[in-house]
């Protein structure tokens, strides 16, 4: 049920392209991290295999009509632009609360908005820059102040040129009919309940919680009656179910998207192929470690920001999702024409044949020719992935070090 809600299992889950996978999950986190590619770009790679990059990012920010739009839900996320009302409650609350990181200047901020206002569509480097000069958190004035202006919604960000946000008015980039009146917090609310309950099947309280980042009680800043993630799930017509104890978790009361268990059990929509992909470690599919840990008994981290001598998997650890199971993990790296396998884990033998074709399918997407494993566990599998890479024209796993 988790990977058809995902997208990764059958060809329903390519249906769309890049905005229907986008409405499907109802959210794709942003991060600056690049290594094979964007996070953003892997997870539409991860569900609809090797689309064009510069496809992938038309879809997200349409250079005419607007599509998507960046604002805060699991992180700073890309969002199907008919989600707009529904995080109204949100920019109620950043407004409510009167900051976020920086404490913004109403002066800076009119200025800001005229500007806007008058100029057209306009990125933070043409309103007067990003930074004092300092480090990357020390923002202009100017910054802080566009920052917050998206915050609160008097801007929107709908589009990017290379890495650059580009701050307009919403009423000139929203389509006409998601300009009426906002609805309240508790339909924001609700609704987003609905969305994560879609995106993921089959949903426990924490991944009410998590998927968005909602907190319920204290989301409701407009003075509506009190909500809980049980009130929100009935509200929202999803159906109480229990999913059974397992290894890694007691049995936990939840509920299931209706979408998610129309379909008898042997039809047709049941069915289909389990993608065979590697994951960013952003991707929403592992959001949550626990999650993660609860559904496939895997343990998943990213360690990007853990210092080199302690890390175990690697800098930009990507899962390696075969046969509808989370079966090993590599930490990618480009030189030149070459995908590195830094380093490779493998949780079975057979997820050396599904690593391979992953490895070659993934290089070949970003433009590399040839792949090399420089570190293998467990090292006993070198001849069986050897073979599966050179089977497929790949190179072989050279330079290999257990």
């Amino acid at each position: 049920m988790v990977l058809r809600a995902q997208g990764l299992l059958g060809a329903d889950g390519r249906r769309g392209g890049v905005p229907g996978m986008l409405r499907r999950v109802g959210g794709v986190q942003l991060d600056t991290i690049s290594v094979l590619a964007r996070s953003h770009e892997l997870v539409a790679y991860a569900r609809l295999g090797p689309v064009g990059r510069a496809r992938v990012e038309r879809a997200y920010w349409h250079p005419r009509a607007a599509t998507a739009f960046e604002y805060w839900s699991h992180a700073a996320c890309v969002l199907p632009v008919e989600e707009w009302p529904y995080y109204a409650f949100r920019r109620r609350a950043f407004r409510a609360k009167g900051m976020r990181w920086h404490q913004s200047h109403p002066e800076v901020c009119d200025r800001v908005l005229a500007r806007i206002r008058a100029e057209g569509p306009l990125t933070a480097t043409e309103l007067g820059g990003t930074k004092k000069g300092g480090p990357w958190w020390d923002w202009s004035d100017t910054k802080i102040a566009v920052e917050w202006l998206l915050d609160t919604g008097d801007v929107i960000c709908a589009r990017r040129e290379g890495w650059r946000r580009i701050y307009d008015l919403p009423e000139r980039v929203l389509p006409a009919d998601l300009a009426g009146p906002e609805p309240g917090d508790a339909e924001c609310v609700t609704h987003l309940a609905e969305v994560a309950a879609r995106a993921l099947g089959v949903v426990t309280h924490a991944d009410l919680t998590d998927y968005q980042r909602l907190s319920y009680k204290a989301e409701l800043t407009d003075g509506g009656p009190a909500l809980t993630a049980a009130t929100a799930a009935e509200t929202a017509g999803l159906i109480p179910v229990e999913i059974a104890a397992g290894r890694h978790g007691p049995a936990v009361r939840a509920w299931a998207h209706p979408e998610a268990v129309d379909a008898p059990a042997g039809s047709a929509t049941r069915r289909g192929r389990h993608r065979v992909t590697l994951l960013s470690p952003f991707d929403s599919l592992i959001w949550d470690r626990k999650r993660t840990l609860r559904v496939f008994g895997f343990e998943h981290s990213l360690e990007a920001y853990v210092p080199q001598h302690k890390r175990v998997h690697g800098y930009y650890t990507m899962p390696l999702l075969a046969g509808g199971k989370l079966v090993g993990r590599v930490d990618p790296a480009r030189a030149g024409s070459t995908l590195v396998a830094r380093k490779l884990t493998l949780d079975r033998p057979s997820a050396a044949e599904h690593m391979a074709r992953a490895l070659t399918e993934a290089a070949s997407w970003v433009g590399c020719d040839s792949v090399r494993v420089e570190r293998l566990q467990p090292a006993g599998l070198e001849p069986r992935l050897r073979s599966a890479l050179a089977s497929l024209g790949a190179g072989s796993a050279r330079d290999l070090r257990s």
